[in-house]
C-alpha cells in the first residue's frame, strides 16, 4: 500500500475515533435497568410459549371453530398485544419458551419466539424450562442462543463462578431514578435461576431441582447486594427488595388452599420430588418478596407464605396445553418508588401485580399487593 494511502487510512481510522468514542463505548456496555422518571418500574412474565416452526404448528385445547386458524402465530399476535399494552421496562420469560419435542430447528424457533421482544427494543430476560432443549440444541446450547439476541441481558451463568449447576442463572440489578438519591444503588434486585429439566439422580424420577451450588450462589450474590445497599452513600437499614424467577413450582407451591391465595389452582403442583431447601434459602436472605414461575399452565395463583409471593403466571403459548374456555395469559409486575419530601425518589414503596387475559380487551385481572413498607399479600 502507498504511504500517502496507509497515512490517510489511519488519519481516518483515527478520526472516526474521536467522532464516535460514545457508540464504541456502548457497544461494549450491558443495557443498564433503572426505574422511570415516574418512579415506576413494569415487568411482563410470559410464561410457556411452547414456540415451535410458527404458523404451520398447531394449537392445543381452544374451541374446535378456531383450531384451522390457530398456531404459532396466536402467541405471537398475543406477546405483542401485550407489549403494546402495557409498555413494560423489562420482558421475563420463564422457560419452557420453544417446546423443543416438536421444534425442527431449535435456533430458528427461539428467533421466533422471542421476535416480538427483539421488535420492541425492550430489554428481556430468559430462564429455560424442561422442553427448551429437546430439540436439535443441548440446554447449555439453547442458553448460548439466547445471550446472543439482541436486546437481552440473559446471561450463561455467573462469569466469576468456577462451578454451578444449570444453564442460566444470573442477577440484575435495577438502579433508581436517573438524578436522583438511588441513581447509583440498586433498589431492586432481580435472581434468575435454572430449575433444571428432569432429575439426573439414579432412583428419583420426576423433574429437576435448584441445587445447592445455586443456592450457594444466590445466598453470596444476596449478601452482596445487601452489604452494598448498606453502604454509603446513603446507607439503608434492609436489604433492596428482590423478585426472583425459574420454571419449575416449589414444593412449597402446595401449601396454599383457595383461603390463602389469589388467582386458581386448576392442576397439581408438578414440583421435583426432591425439595432442595430453595425456598428456606430465599426466607433467609430476607430480600426476596416474590418468587414466579410457569410450568403449570392451568395455574395462575399468588399466595403469601413466610413473607414470600409464591406466583404463577399461567400459560402464556397457544401450543401449550391449557384449558377452553380459559384464555391464555401473562403476569404484570410493577414495582413503585417513594416520593420524597423535596419531590426526589427514594427507595421501593410498594410491589403490586395483576394478570392480563388474551381476550378481546385484553382483560386485567387479580390486583394485587404483593409487598409494601408496611404490608405484605392482599387484595388491592
Amino acid at each position: 500500500m502507498p504511504m500517502a494511502v496507509l497515512q490517510s487510512s489511519l488519519y481516518l481510522l483515527v478520526l472516526l475515533s474521536v467522532i464516535f468514542p460514545v457508540a464504541k463505548s456502548q457497544r461494549n456496555q450491558p443495557m443498564r435497568l433503572r426505574f422511570g422518571k415516574n418512579g415506576e418500574f413494569k415487568i411482563l412474565q410470559v410464561a410457556d410459549m411452547h414456540y415451535v416452526d410458527g404458523k404451520t404448528t398447531p394449537c392445543e385445547d381452544v374451541p374446535s371453530s378456531q383450531l384451522a386458524s390457530c398456531s404459532d402465530l396466536n402467541t405471537t399476535a398475543f406477546l405483542r398485544r401485550m407489549i403494546l399494552a402495557e409498555n413494560p421496562d423489562f420482558i421475563v420469560f420463564t422457560g419452557d419458551n420453544i417446546f423443543g419435542d416438536d421444534a425442527t430447528d431449535a435456533a430458528k424457533s427461539l428467533d421466533a419466539a422471542f421476535a416480538p421482544a427483539i421488535e420492541s427494543n425492550i430489554p428481556w430476560a430468559a430462564v429455560l424450562g424442561n422442553h427448551d432443549q429437546e430439540s436439535t440444541l443441548s440446554r447449555e446450547g439453547v442458553m448460548k442462543h439466547i445471550v446472543g439476541l439482541k436486546n437481552t441481558l440473559s446471561r450463561v451463568n455467573p462469569s466469576d463462578v468456577n462451578a454451578i449447576d444449570g444453564f442460566g442463572n444470573y442477577n440484575l440489578e435495577v438502579g433508581g431514578v436517573q438524578g436522583s438519591a438511588f441513581q447509583n444503588k440498586s433498589v431492586l434486585n432481580l435472581y434468575f435461576l435454572d430449575s433444571g429439566d428432569s432429575s439426573t439422580v439414579p432412583g428419583i424420577s420426576g423433574y429437576g431441582w435448584i441445587k445447592s451450588s445455586q443456592q450457594s450462589w444466590f445466598q453470596l450474590t444476596s449478601a452482596n447486594l445487601k452489604r452494598a445497599y448498606m453502604r454509603q452513600p446513603l446507607p439503608q437499614k434492609s436489604a433492596a427488595p428482590g423478585l426472583a424467577y425459574f420454571h419449575i413450582p416449589l414444593p412449597e407451591f402446595s401449601r396454599f388452599d383457595t383461603s390463602n391465595y389469589t388467582g386458581v389452582r386448576q392442576e397439581g403442583i408438578s414440583s421435583a420430588q426432591v425439595n432442595s431447601g430453595f425456598f428456606t434459602t430465599m426466607v433467609e436472605s430476607g430480600d426476596v418478596k416474590a418468587a414466579f414461575i410457569g410450568h403449570d399452565h392451568l395455574n395462575d395463583f399468588c399466595g403469601a407464605l413466610n413473607g414470600i409471593n409464591l406466583c404463577y403466571a399461567g400459560g402464556f403459548g397457544y401450543h401449550a396445553y391449557g384449558k377452553v374456555g380459559w384464555p391464555r395469559r401473562s403476569r404484570v409486575v410493577v414495582a413503585n418508588l417513594e416520593a420524597t419530601s423535596n419531590g426526589d425518589w427514594g427507595d421501593v414503596k410498594s410491589i403490586r401485580t395483576w394478570k392480563r387475559l388474551d381476550d378481546e380487551h385484553l382483560t386485567a385481572i387479580d390486583a394485587q399487593v404483593l409487598w409494601s413498607k408496611t404490608f405484605v399479600g392482599g387484595l388491592i
